[in-house]
């Protein structure tokens, strides 16, 4: 593990007002005085228009229709937190701005997999649907969008992920048939939008809609506020991890003030039942303690789904549906730790050096991912975790280490010939293929990498500064919280703290470490270490002395506050001098 201190290009004039240790990771990231002012002080009239989207004005024009002929509208979502997420937006704006006949259905993430699937389209038309309004899901969806066409049903396609590239077409893409496309991504959008997730997409075709509303004479006026979905938009966002740059920024730290205020019965619930409620929230929060509670329903495809939870109104039932969700979860953490236990052990096995290929029976495939994530993190590789059914099929998660450079879906792409189907992005994608192919597979990656000729290299991990224990005070951390949100784009600051030495190691549920610790100015922290891996904690000892490097955060216990560290890496401060810096 190599460590490098982060390289101050830009110095703007220390601001006073602020203290030195939020100072010397802001001064990094601000290259003039309106830089700084946008990440500390972001406001919502900073926000572009709506219209600037391609196919806005036709995606407004043909829900103004609808809402006359009182068309029977249904928004098809994906099933993961940012379709679940827009899912919502539109379900709770569109009722707020007068449209009465909506509907919504997501594809079950393990029965039908990903995807805008064409049985799904003539089920809504046997229900009477007119226009379907797509969230985070469809820009690859040629059949759908043509059984549409076929059956006589509009499709609004809203999307963020990329379209096909198609070199014969006068645009260079291929797009689906449906009536408009209203994405980000697409080539000629001019918007500066493309870092939005799916639910963002959403969020923006409802600012339109609404502004559409206000200025037709013909239509219903209502004094509706859009902030009231901004909590949606905040877990999305961070779920998805796309940047938190521009809009993203500014919409998500108020949609975080938002979450925190929420009234939502189903979204109150679990602030409360995950100690979150009538306090600060952070993007860490949200994206580490909320996020995955939820998105663990959908994985296991449970009877109570995400969106069961974000539009319950009733408070008794959401105290219910947070009840089986967080059971849910305990169910999912379960599975996952003995999964990643049993791939741990297949490791000893695995002798090829440029990636990893596991596949069992054993492995839930609603998990997955959450082990080719944990696996590819721990060895520095490129890892591919699949899951054996019993007719002889195998679902396949990969994933590159955190950091790391390189492409998934071009590593896939060597094995096409072997796989049915495959996707994703360039650091995180699906697979599926016949396990009587698994060799191929193997020699197909192991051809690709081979050719790839690229020399195993230590992950490089960049600190913004050196911080004393004594830096982590009450004020300190305040600042540190108001100069958020943290996250893709704006990443949260790691720390370097030296000579830090243990006084107390315990391992704590889930096989975490809990620490407690003083430096040379005898100032005392507690420290967690999530997931360390075995020869990693056999180097803690209490009474040892280390430099470690670190995320930082307020820890909420019995409404009492704390600081605490989150540990990225440590090395023995008499081995420091050796390290590679």
């Amino acid at each position: 593990m190599i460590w490098k201190k982060k390289n101050n290009l830009v110095q703007v004039a220390k601001n006073n007002a602020i203290p030195d240790l939020v100072w010397r990771f802001l001064s990094l990231r601000a290259t003039d005085e309106k830089v700084l002012n946008k990440i500390l002080n972001p406001t919502l009239s900073e926000l572009k228009d709506p219209f600037v989207l391609k196919n806005m004005d036709k995606a407004v024009s043909r829900l103004i229709t609808a809402f006359h002929k009182e068309e029977k509208i249904c928004i098809y979502a994906d099933f993961d937190l940012d379709g679940t997420s827009g899912l919502a937006i539109l379900n709770v704006g569109l009722k707020k701005i007068g449209f009465e006949n909506v509907i919504y259905y997501q594809p079950k993430r393990l029965a039908e997999g990903y995807g805008f699937h064409p049985q799904a389209v003539e089920d809504l038309k046997n229900q009477g649907v007119h226009l379907i309004i797509t969230v985070d899901v469809g820009i690859t969806s040629f059949a759908a969008c043509e059984k549409a066409q076929e059956l006589g049903i509009d499709v609004i396609l809203t999307d963020h992920h990329l379209p096909i590239d198609d070199t014969h077409s006068a645009v260079g893409e291929k797009l689906p048939a449906a009536y408009c496309v209203v994405n980000p991504n697409q080539k000629n959008c001019q918007s500066g939008l493309e870092y939005l997730c799916g639910a963002g997409v959403a969020f923006y075709l409802l600012r339109a809609l609404k502004r559409g509303f206000f200025e037709n004479s013909e239509l219903p006026k209502n004094e509706w506020d859009l902030k009231e979905v901004l909590d949606f938009f905040c877990i999305g966002t961070l779920t998805d991890m796309v940047p938190l740059v521009d809009d993203n920024r500014v919409l998500v730290k108020h949609g975080l003030l938002a979450l925190q205020q929420t009234q939502k019965p189903g979204l109150r619930e679990l602030l409360k039942r995950l100690n979150l409620a009538d306090r600060e929230l952070t993007s860490q929060d949200v994206a580490i303690r909320f996020a995955p509670k939820l998105n663990a329903l959908s994985r296991m495809e449970s009877e109570v789904l995400p969106r069961d939870i974000y539009l319950e109104t009733d408070s008794k039932k959401a105290e219910t549906l947070v009840s089986k969700m967080l059971k849910n979860n305990e169910t999912r953490q379960s599975l996952q730790q003995s999964a990643v236990e049993l791939a741990e052990k297949s490791l000893r096995q695995w002798t090829h050096q440029d990636f990893i290929f596991i596949s069992s029976r054993e492995f839930h495939r609603g998990i997955i991912g959450l082990i080719a994530t944990k696996i590819a993190n721990d060895t520095n590789k490129p890892t591919f975790i699949g899951s054996e059914d019993a007719e002889g099929m195998i679902v396949g998660s990969s994933r590159l280490p955190q950091g790391s450079i390189g492409n998934l879906v071009s590593a896939l792409s060597s094995a096409e010939k072997v796989l049915n189907r495959f996707g994703g992005h360039a650091a995180a994608a699906g697979f599926e293929f016949s396990s009587s192919r698994k060799k191929e597979l193997i020699e197909c990656l192991t051809k690709y990498y081979t050719e790839l000729a690229s020399e195993p290299r230590d992950l490089e991990i960049e600190y913004d500064t050196e911080a004393a224990l004594s830096d982590l005070t009450q004020i300190n951390m305040k600042w540190y919280n108001f100069a958020g949100p943290y996250g893709v784009g704006f990443p949260t600051p790691i720390f370097r703290f030296n000579r830090v030495t243990l006084k107390s190691i315990k391992e704590i549920k889930g096989g975490h470490i809990k620490m407690t610790a003083r430096d040379l100015q005898s100032s005392a922290v507690d420290i967690l270490y999530f997931s360390p891996l075995e020869k990693k904690k056999a180097l803690l000892k209490p009474g040892s002395q280390y430099d470690i490097l670190g995320e930082i955060q307020i820890n909420y216990f019995n409404r009492t506050e704390s600081t605490q560290i989150l540990i990225k890496d440590f090395v023995l401060s008499e081995a420091s001098g050796a390290e590679k810096i």
